[in-house]
């Protein structure tokens, strides 16, 4: 199983936002435009969004909503950010601040998060790092917990290493105490990344207990492969901790599943099988799992790339 990147999965949930605005007369609702991102195609994303603009002033059916035109405003900004067109971004979130009243508590923060995300991917890190600040001290005010946690996120990717970590517990504070249901969706993974953060750092009883609280979010939702792969999580950090029996125990679990559901293996559980036999000095269920682990890792284009010490490893075991 591989960690989850907190950066990418977290830049996909935020923006989910289940907003409708509809017009004064409660006819024909403004679109949902939170719902049409795609994050792998902001181009097209931005002219979908673009489409949206003449409905706000051009329709005889719509009443002028000036908070949505610019919480739509700093989401095109964002889609053109994600090209590159940091200057043209910079003119549309221009726009946005210009019908900005001190009563659009939601559209300033969503203007913040966005001016500070074009800053940051401009090469302005310091600049954005205020500006980020200055949207979670706002949110905080203001009690806009989905978004507040979006500033703590983009503040633990600006600060340095030895600050990361902080914004991150930040971030999961907020996600369990807020009752809005969009923050509870980043529990999952805020307890997978922090958990191996905290196991990369070699504190294992911290990551267990992430891991465990991880899994037992995980079951509660429907998502068998996100489920499945923080028991993993759970069974692998067990190994660090040297309760080698238990998290043999889960490992044998996970394989039972694959086999009984026919479910197609990625290898890991085969690895950590191999690990743990090679512990317990059991030399065929060893030599047998880390067969298996090479003939499935061994196709992993990232692992190719980034570890081909460890394929080597596991190769040499499998023989």
């Amino acid at each position: 199983m591989k960690k989850i990147l907190f950066i990418f999965l977290i830049s996909g949930v935020i923006g989910g936002c289940s907003m409708e605005k509809k017009s004064d007369t409660g006819i024909n609702p403004l679109p949902n435009f939170d719902a049409m991102w795609n994050y792998a195609q902001p181009d097209s994303t931005e002219t979908k969004f673009a489409e949206i603009l003449p409905l706000l002033t051009d329709s005889p059916e719509t009443t002028y909503d000036a908070e949505y035109h610019v919480e739509l405003l700093t989401q095109i900004a964002r889609a053109q950010g994600m090209q590159g067109k940091f200057e043209e971004a910079g003119r549309t979130l221009e726009t946005a601040d210009s019908i900005l009243t001190a009563n659009m508590k939601t559209g300033k923060i969503r203007y913040l998060l966005e001016k500070g995300r074009i800053l940051n991917s401009s090469g302005k890190r310091e600049v954005a790092k205020s500006v980020f600040l200055e949207a979670y001290d706002f949110g905080k005010e203001n009690t806009l917990d989905y978004y507040t946690l979006d500033a703590a996120h983009m503040m633990g990717i600006v600060e340095p290493p030895e600050k990361q970590l902080d914004w991150s517990l930040k971030a999961m504070e907020i996600a369990e105490a807020s009752s809005d249901q969009r923050c509870k969706g980043w529990l999952g993974t805020l307890y997978n990344n922090i958990g191996w953060t905290y196991h990369d750092l070699k504190e294992f009883e911290k990551a267990l207990d992430l891991f465990q609280k991880g899994y037992a979010w995980r079951k509660t939702q429907n998502n068998e492969q996100a489920t499945r792969i923080a028991k993993w999580n759970v069974g692998r950090c067990l190994r660090s901790l040297e309760k080698y029996d238990e998290a043999l125990n889960i490992q044998n679990e996970l394989l039972q599943e694959f086999e009984e559901k026919q479910i197609e293996q990625d290898g890991y559980v085969f690895e950590e099988l191999a690990e743990l036999y090679l512990i317990k000095n059991n030399k065929s269920e060893a030599k047998k799992y880390f067969k298996l682990t090479y003939e499935y890792l061994s196709k992993d284009e990232w692992l190719q790339a980034n570890e081909p010490e460890r394929l080597e490893r596991l190769k040499a075991l499998s023989k």
